[in-house]
């Protein structure tokens, strides 16, 4: 009797990797996931404790698991991080790819069978963009250490495709929901509306309020994930909504969604917040993974923000 589609998954309890376990187990699929030793177990999922760093290690799990599908979602995932640690973000989001990648390969080669590889990677490579919207021409020019490691592990891909594995880089755009955790600036946003809203704050500080970028919904990026992972051909795709809103913009949705028209008198700019250099305006065009894998955003920008904050305000009212 044959076994069951097998996948692994890195960064499993990040936001997008809940989601895809959760999507890949409804497909039948035995999900097993390499994750830090103190992490939370997800229900249904064969945790293993590790580091995707230890490349060693690593390929000896996948050689142990021998996957059909390689899922690459772990990485240090906060630009400001990266600045505050470079070698980190190197090696956790360029090396750790690399090492996977030739793991992968390995069990191809052994297996005598497929194995299909998917990178997450970021809009962050385009940096400082030669065109509005970016596509998958768009050449890369990242302007910080989480764009540059991201840029390396998505040019690696190209090359373990040209060496025959089925490996496919997803350039995605911001994409949100109810579990991006509390230090990413949209749930800092809608977490500092309803704590507001509910007299539990009086004031929100935040950074770069004209900052522009593509926000899309979480689960809708898995399933472009999963889709790039069982097509006929591997390529790399931009995931992305194809419109832009500020950061401004956002703040302006969620204190809407509070009943609160006057937000600006409840919002501070800390210039500590700015980063030393940030991305241009990002905005994604997927025409290719729409006409390829048929792929479209399923939930539109407002109903984004109004999802994540209608659950920060059932966390904030218990």
């Amino acid at each position: 009797m044959s076994r069951p589609p097998r996948a692994l998954v890195t960064g499993v309890s990040g936001q997008d990797g809940s989601y895809l376990a959760e999507r890949l187990l409804a497909d039948g699929v035995e999900v097993h996931a390499l994750s830090p030793a103190d992490d939370a177990p997800v229900a249904g999922v064969r945790t293993h404790a590790g580091d995707v760093a230890d490349v060693g290690a690593t390929r000896a799990l996948l050689l142990e698991v021998a996957p059909d599908e390689v899922y690459n979602l772990a990485a240090v995932s906060s630009v400001a991080r990266s600045w505050d640690e470079p070698d980190l973000t190197a090696r956790v989001n360029g090396l750790a790819a690399a090492g996977l990648l030739e793991s992968a390969w390995q069990v191809q080669e052994r297996e005598g069978r497929p194995v299909r590889f998917v990178q997450a990677s970021s809009a962050e490579i385009f940096g400082l963009p030669d065109r509005s919207p970016q596509d998958e021409d768009t050449p890369v020019r990242p302007v910080n250490p989480y764009g540059a490691a991201k840029a390396y592990a998505h040019l690696v891909v190209d090359v373990y495709r040209h060496r025959g594995l089925h490996a496919s880089s997803l350039v995605l755009y911001n994409h949100e929901s109810p579990r991006r955790p509390e230090h990413f600036v949209t749930r800092k946003i809608t977490t500092g509306a309803a704590a507001i809203a509910s007299g539990r704050a009086s004031r929100l500080t935040l950074g770069n309020l004209a900052a522009v970028r593509d926000w899309g919904w979480a689960p809708d990026f898995v399933d472009a994930m999963v889709r790039a992972a069982r097509a006929e051909t591997a390529r790399d795709y931009v995931v992305a909504t194809g419109e832009s809103h500020s950061v401004e913009e956002f703040v302006a949705a969620a204190f809407r969604c509070v009943g609160i028209a006057d937000w600006a008198s409840y919002v501070d700019v800390d210039p500590a917040l700015l980063r030393p250099v940030d991305a241009a305006a990002l905005v994604g065009d997927p025409t290719r993974i729409r006409a390829d894998l048929g792929w479209r955003p399923t939930v539109a920008f407002d109903e984004v923000v109004r999802l994540m904050v209608e659950a920060d305000l059932a966390r904030v009212r218990g």
